[in-house]
């Protein structure tokens, strides 16, 4: 617990939440290469992809309302990368500034032993500058830069994959 926040794994019944927090993101252009709202419907399959002893998704709550969000995902789908995941991090837009990011990559990496990740990664893009901030204040590397990848409203954007060992 931080502050008044809670975490706990995510059901099925907070998918639609978890949904409208990811679409206040859209619009910024900074955080995911989605350029239309999705739906409910189309992350049934993604949510479906995690479980909480392998690929968690979290939800965090305040006062019994969900205001953020945490998933854990297998990076490329092999079996031989088990052992390294992504990180995604969405908060609802009245609880940014608050220190949750600070808070939920701490828990995040808290949490990687007892999921036998030894790999995190994050993928941000290349001009969003308070997320790769974030990310290198928790020992985040750049380890990869891929320029000009995205083209959001017809400006082409790089993404960089930051990653950090767990030991």
């Amino acid at each position: 617990m931080f502050g008044d926040f809670e975490i706990r794994d995510a059901n099925r019944s907070d998918l639609k939440t978890i949904v409208d927090i990811y679409n206040t993101t859209i619009a910024s252009r900074m955080v995911t290469a989605d350029l239309e709202p999705i739906t409910e419907e189309n992350r049934v399959q993604w949510f479906n992809d995690h479980s909480p002893a392998f690929r968690p998704l979290w939800v965090v709550e305040d006062q019994g309302s969900i205001c953020a969000w945490v998933s854990f995902q297998s990076f490329y789908g092999r079996p031989a990368y088990h052992a390294t995941a992504e990180i995604s991090i969405y908060i609802h837009p009245d609880f940014r500034g608050r220190k949750l990011g600070k808070y939920l990559i701490q828990k995040a990496i808290d949490a990687c032993p007892s999921l036998n990740i030894k790999t995190l990664l994050g993928f941000i893009f290349g001009h969003n500058e308070p997320s790769i901030k974030l990310f290198t204040n928790f020992g985040f590397e750049k380890w990869a830069h891929l320029p000009n990848v995205a083209e959001l409203d017809g400006v082409e954007r790089d993404l960089l994959i930051l990653g950090k060992r767990i030991h």
